[in-house]
């Protein structure tokens, strides 16, 4: 089946999604997905916001992603963003997505650090973004803060198992190049669920971070820790950049130029960058390994289709009907 006919299949997709948010379920749906999974610092936000060129999710020191991410994006003339627990409302301003998503947060894990499976849902359009939804994970930590119990690390492992394990979900393991990748949480985590990388794509952030005279040319190129689906490096934006508000579009402009200019990256560049790996993800979406996605070609387009919007409307009856009988309650 083409491109063009999963990204027709992607809204059904995110209807049912929304759906079973809303009876608290998404955690045991298996539909084509991508989760978004490493260590905290890792740089997994700063991907996520390239892929928007916008600056909306939270940040800070500790856990910051503290609930699942759904973040679906849908290619549309207007750019503007909507949360699932605020129908209707629509936001044209990204702090303000932010602020929401902090707010949100804490309203079910409190203040002081706790974390919580169910997720939240948030929907961009925008005429720069492909096709793709996404599920932000929380950082794996092995030391808990705040509120956070003493199991924080099996706990939060238990939650990314819920996505990962799934074999329609796709992985995005997220690591840093100045540290050790043989110790990488997300590549461990791909590794115990995905043996053979048949599901899981890496991506190597701070290349630019790396030791003089040291670089990531092996990982790159797929000769150490191969996985099927290779590796994608890219180069976020500093803290520094960060703070000084660095436009996003600058820094992929800059980013282009380091693979460009890199004498070890050079021969990769063109198939490097944020640019390029949401293009890998959004053509991934439709060779998920799955039975759903597998049974997606072209001649069961129409099948498929009108199975899910059947299914959705269904789900969706019935999140009514419950809503309708609790307030008669």
């Amino acid at each position: 089946m083409g491109n063009r006919g999963m990204e027709d299949l992607i809204p059904l997709v995110n209807r049912m999604q929304d759906a079973f948010s809303a009876i608290g379920q998404n955690a045991n749906l298996d539909l084509p997905q991508i989760a978004v999974v490493g260590g905290q610092s890792a740089g997994k936000s700063s991907v996520l916001e390239n892929f928007v060129g916008k600056d909306f999710l939270p940040r800070g020191s500790g856990i910051v992603t503290r609930r699942p991410l759904v973040l679906q994006l849908m290619n549309c003339p207007t750019e503007y963003a909507e949360f699932l627990h605020c129908k209707g409302k629509k936001f044209t301003d990204f702090d303000e997505v932010r602020q929401e998503i902090e707010a949100e947060t804490d309203r079910i894990t409190g203040v002081n650090k706790g974390i919580s499976p169910v997720p939240i849902n948030l929907r961009v359009y925008s005429p720069h973004v492909l096709n793709l939804t996404l599920v932000d994970l929380p950082g794996m930590t092995k030391v808990p803060v705040g509120d956070q119990p003493a199991d924080i690390e099996s706990q939060i492992k238990e939650m990314l198992m819920q996505f990962v394990t799934k074999e329609n979900c796709l992985m995005l393991a997220v690591s840093p190049a100045n540290s050790d990748l043989a110790n990488s949480d997300a590549l461990k985590i791909a590794k115990e669920v995905d043996p053979q990388g048949m599901r899981t794509i890496g991506v190597i952030t701070k290349l630019d971070l790396m030791d003089e005279g040291t670089d990531a040319k092996d990982i790159l190129e797929n000769k150490l820790l191969p996985l099927r689906r290779g590796y994608i490096g890219v180069v976020n934006r500093s803290q520094k950049d960060i703070d000084g508000k660095k436009d996003i579009n600058a820094a992929i402009a800059a980013e282009r130029k380091f693979f460009l200019s890199h004498p070890a990256y050079r021969h990769l560049a063109d198939r490097m960058g944020s640019p390029y790996l949401q293009k890998v993800l959004n053509q991934s979406c439709q060779a998920v390994p799955g039975s759903i996605a597998s049974s997606m070609n072209a001649s069961h387009l129409n099948w498929s289709r009108c199975v899910l919007a059947r299914f959705c409307g269904c789900v969706c009856g019935f999140v009514l009907l419950s809503y309708s009988a609790l307030k008669l309650l």
